[in-house]
């Protein structure tokens, strides 16, 4: 969803990413909402989904639950922008001065180390919790190949060939994933039947 408002592309230069936001102010107030609600989200999903994971396949399931865990809660680093893009539009900034104030911001380490932490963990990440899922049978096989497509898809359709439709589709897949793997949640300890 949030990649069907984002008024920019990801591979947008900062003087893009504050031209964009400033015309298309009211995208950019519900990308910080949804932006919110992954936060909220995605990292006890992915804990509740990881959890079974390492019962089923300890080495594994923990190699994927860690820097995913730790890739989405770094989601700030990617979000901030966001937030300071819509208060220098909305407090009249021109597009040019917003645009240095973001590239001072990405500059500072913690949001740059914070930002290479979200993009290398939550694709990394994703991509170990599908396989080990799928190998611990607490997913099907279609769930587990959906998961661990959907994250590289995403690094695809958002640098390398960006389009924003076929992001959220990789996305759509990750969602899946995940919903394939709550009924091994609502199970217990190991994801098994009972």
């Amino acid at each position: 969803m949030l990649r069907a408002v984002l008024p920019y592309s990801t591979t947008d230069g900062s003087v893009e990413l504050a031209a964009r936001t400033s015309a298309h102010q009211g995208a950019q107030g519900a990308v910080l909402w949804l932006t919110l609600i992954a936060l909220l989200t995605l990292v006890p999903g992915t804990i509740a989904i990881g959890l079974p994971a390492i019962r089923r396949s300890p080495r594994l399931g923990t190699a994927g639950l860690v820097p995913a865990v730790a890739g989405f809660s770094s989601l700030y680093a990617i979000g901030i922008s966001d937030h300071v893009a819509l208060s220098a539009a909305r407090t009249g900034l021109a597009p040019a001065e917003v645009a240095r104030l973001l590239d001072n911001l990405q500059g500072l380490p913690a949001v740059a180390v914070g930002s290479g932490l979200f993009v290398a963990g939550h694709i990394l990440g994703v991509v170990l919790l599908g396989i080990a899922l799928w190998r611990g049978r607490i997913i099907p096989a279609w769930a587990g190949i959906a998961l661990i497509a959907s994250q590289p898809l995403h690094a695809i359709f958002a640098a390398a060939l960006p389009n924003a439709a076929l992001d959220g589709l990789a996305w759509g897949l990750t969602a899946v994933g995940f919903a394939a793997a709550a009924p091994a949640v609502a199970r217990g300890r190991d994801g098994s039947a009972r």
